[in-house]
This record gives C-alpha cells, structure tokens and sequence, in this order.
C-alpha cells in the first residue's frame, strides 16, 4: 500500500472514530445489548444478549455505572518489524478503538461490568499478517487529584486480515467486578478502556518462598 493511500485510510478511519464518539454518548435505561444495537449498527459482530440467571441481579442504571472513555495515549495500537519502529514504510498494522458501550448489575454489593468496545485493524506499507492479536485493558478508576485503580483487566482477541487490509472486530469484557462504592463515591468512577501490548506477554510464575 503506497504513502498517499495509507494517508488516505487513515484520515478516513480517523473521521470514522470521531463520528463514533459522537454516537457512543451514554443512554439511560438502555441495555449493553441495545446499546451496541444502535451504536453498532445491529451487525451480526454485536454481543450475545446477557446470559440466563442475569434477570436477578439489579440494573444499576447510569448513576452508579461509570462513563467510559479511552485512556490518554492508549487509543492506538502500532506495530512494526523487530527492530523498526511501527512508523512510515516500517509499520505493519495499527488497531484503533471507534465504539463503546457498557453496562452494570450489583449483587451482594459487588458490581459486575460489561464492556464492549469494537475498533477496526488497518494493514500499513510493511504488510500486516493474517492473524493479528489485539491486547485490551479495561480499568475501573476512582477520578480525582489522585486517582486510584479500583479494578483492571487485560483481554485480548484475534483478527484475521484480509487482502482489503481493513477489519473491524469487536470484545466484550464481561468479567470486570468490583465493589459497589458507597454513596456519592460512585459518580467519581470512570472506565478506561485502551491497548495494552503489556498484555501479549506470559505472566512471570510467582516466586517460590524458601522453606
């Protein structure tokens, strides 16, 4: 793919990305389901509806499921060669995130977070190959002066490329929990959601304690 082209791509995907930030404002009183309906385009990508036995548990509603937004700097995901940098004639793919949606239930005073994100995989100059993993964090944040971590965790999910060189995919974190936040504490919560190429790596095992 030529410099010109490439440069064309992605000022389309760019576009693309901010007309979906427009679209994926918060909706009162939708489920995640409904959400990724109307923010996806009710493509057959979109998320399973929730699981049976789901009906128990409570709907929280916006005021206690925190907004979502993609961290600062983690909105892109380059990669290059070994030994290039993911940039110019050197970069292979780059993944961006263009749609958000959540949802939250509380049980026994733990919430359960459901979080989807979809964003598209471009190949670059260098070629990309035909399977490319795509590492997610999603981070539940106490906002403020300081901010603090509540709950995170890294998801990742694979994308098989085509000759076209551009493939959307979608990820559904369904498994972030975290404990429900005592009165007005909870309005101060944020999600954030952005790559993560941390990920991609084997957990180190724990080190063995000398006996």
């Amino acid at each position: 793919m030529g410099d010109k082209r490439w440069a064309r791509v992605m000022i389309a995907a760019a576009v693309a990305g901010g007309m979906a930030c427009l679209m994926a404002g918060p909706t009162k009183a939708q489920s995640l389901t409904d959400r990724f309906k109307s923010l996806f385009g009710g493509k057959s990508d979109e998320p399973a509806a929730a699981t049976p036995g789901a009906a128990a548990e409570q709907d929280t509603g916006d005021l206690t499921c925190p907004p979502v937004t993609v961290r600062a700097g983690a909105s892109t995901y380059a990669v290059a060669p070994p030994g290039k940098q993911p940039v110019g004639n050197d970069l292979r793919f780059q993944a961006s995130i263009t749609k958000m949606a959540r949802e939250c239930t509380v049980n026994g005073g733990v919430i359960t977070a459901r979080i989807g994100i979809q964003g598209r995989v471009i190949a670059g100059p260098a070629g990309a190959p035909s399977s490319v993993q795509v590492p997610i964090r999603v981070a539940v944040v106490q906002g403020g002066v300081n901010e603090k971590t509540i709950a995170t965790k890294a998801y990742q999910t694979t994308v098989n490329m085509t000759e076209g060189g551009s493939e959307p995919f979608t990820l559904v974190a369904e498994d972030l929990t975290y404990p429900a936040p005592p009165g007005a504490v909870g309005d101060t919560y944020i999600f954030y959601i952005g790559f993560d190429p941390q990920a991609l790596k084997p957990e180190r095992p724990a080190p063995r304690k000398k006996q």
